[in-house]
């Protein structure tokens, strides 16, 4: 089944790789691995909270264009570089998260392209 709708961020990657910020496919909304990267460059070097922050802004915005919101969200995944950020990365997480209680995973010791990129979060959202 191909997606209803397609979102772009106007990340350069999109369309050398491929790929969409978030599609549509009925009531669901897929939003791929986001890191904290604005206009090309990344935000908050060395800071995962501030990484993590910034990646959810940019996935709220991506639900907001699919007419979604993070309450509608239903599953979190979150890569880390270093496991010793988990807290930081959970922090952020449960600040936009913490009432709504998505179904969450999260993995740690990844190599990103960007060595200096801490953190990166998928989503699911679903909405009647």
């Amino acid at each position: 089944m191909a997606a209803d709708k397609l979102i772009s961020s106007g990340g350069p990657w999109e369309d050398i790789i491929g790929y969409s910020r978030a599609t549509v496919v009925g009531p669901t909304v897929h939003v791929s691995g986001t890191t904290a990267t604005v206009s090309g460059e990344l935000q908050h070097a060395g800071d995962a909270y501030g990484q993590t922050m910034v990646a959810l802004g940019i996935i709220t915005t991506a639900l907001a264009e699919a007419g979604h919101s993070v309450t509608d969200v239903v599953r979190t995944r979150m890569f880390l570089a270093n496991a010793s950020d988990m807290h930081a990365v959970g922090k952020a997480h449960g600040e936009v998260f913490g009432s709504i209680k998505p179904a969450a995973t999260m993995i740690a010791g990844l190599q990103f392209i960007n060595p200096e990129m801490l953190v990166e979060i998928e989503v699911e959202s679903y909405k009647v």
